[in-house]
């Protein structure tokens, strides 16, 4: 068990150091603006996330590879691969917001319903026109209001194309939620720009504009005006039983979270992970914050003694993380410098 909850802060502190690259600073706060507006159009959903795609590609990924030019250089000849095959330019989407509702099924199991939306400087219909012939003819079409919707079989898709390595707890997670999404996947353009998909059921209803994102989760998603990705969840009751942590303890933490959004940033040291979760009440909060302190001196412990540069990073970003309670609300602020990146991307 031990082992179990140590590969899980392992596993938390590589996302949160690799995944927040994508951030840069935007004074101007033109970029915001931009996908705030496409977030909002988003229908009803339990969690957002929103992020700038052009300065991802442009600034943070540079920035985070920029001690491997080998891994830069690689991921660049996917983008070119992934041109020369579909006529899909990746570098043309600017901007991307998804939004995911929460549903279970008769066997009490959690499902997943997403839908996104991406706009970019490419003609929305021509990138559909690309997703149908890539399909190889195997989809349908349904019309909603003045759109046409085709629709595609998410099954085939991801089995023709889902990373073939196995046997990282990265990969296990990929599949469990893979495992959990609908079989179909749906496809139209919005408008000239932007290209919606996901779920045949959200595609729907986003294009009927029965509902949007209440004011509350927008207002998580962008407590952050400034960052690259950002995102804000209401989290569903139960949701200790999707993750399978076997631990009471971790699980009665985990259900006593009612609301979790955050935002991350990266300058020219390295990456700010900020993560607020709201519990149902004070001391829960008391309680979730009194474990994540004690979890991350024990491990970051047991990390600094083991050998690895590797695990040493991940030592000092478990012993670094700040963790903050107000009233009901628990607060992790976490720096962690391009030096320390580097070692993680680089670590064998």
């Amino acid at each position: 068990m031990k082992t179990k909850i140590v590969v899980i802060f392992i596993a938390l502190a590589f996302v949160l150091s690799a995944v927040a690259v994508a951030f840069a600073d935007d004074k101007s706060g033109k970029n915001s603006k931009q996908t705030t507006q496409l977030v909002a159009l988003l229908p009803q959903s339990d969690g957002v996330s929103a992020v700038d795609l052009k300065r991802l590609m442009n600034e943070a990924l540079p920035q985070i590879l920029s001690a491997d030019k080998a891994k830069f250089d690689k991921l660049m000849a996917v983008v070119e691969d992934v041109k020369a095959k579909t006529g899909l330019d990746l570098m043309q989407f600017d901007h991307f917001a998804g939004g995911v509702k929460t549903t279970k099924d008769a066997a009490g199991k959690f499902q997943f319903e997403p839908v996104m939306l991406a706009r970019g400087s490419y003609n929305a219909r021509a990138l559909v026109a690309i997703a149908k012939l890539a399909s190889k003819g195997k989809y349908r079409e349904e019309k909603v209001g003045s759109r046409t919707i085709y629709i595609f079989s998410s099954k085939e898709i991801l089995d023709d194309n889902k990373p073939k390595a196995k046997g990282n707890v990265f990969d296990s997670l990929i599949d469990k939620m893979i495992g959990s999404l609908t079989n179909e996947i749906a496809v139209t353009s919005y408008d000239q720009k932007t290209v919606a998909f996901g779920s045949t059921a959200r595609v729907r209803e986003m294009i009927e504009g029965k509902s949007r994102i209440d004011g509350q989760l927008l207002d998580l998603v962008f407590r952050s005006q400034t960052a690259v990705i950002s995102f804000g969840a209401i989290m569903p009751k139960g949701m200790s039983s999707y993750l399978e942590l076997d631990n009471p303890q971790i699980d009665k933490n985990i259900d006593a979270i009612k609301q979790i959004y955050g935002a991350m940033d990266v300058d020219q040291t390295g990456t700010l992970v900020k993560l607020t979760t709201k519990t149902n009440s004070e001391n829960s909060a008391e309680e979730l914050s009194s474990f994540l302190e004690g979890s991350a001196l024990v491990f970051g412990g047991i990390l600094g003694a083991a050998k690895g540069d590797d695990k040493q990073v991940y030592s000092r970003m478990l012993k670094n993380a700040k963790i903050t309670r107000q009233g009901s609300e628990v607060m992790l602020d976490l720096k962690v410098p391009q030096s320390d990146i580097d070692v993680i991307l680089g670590a064998k």
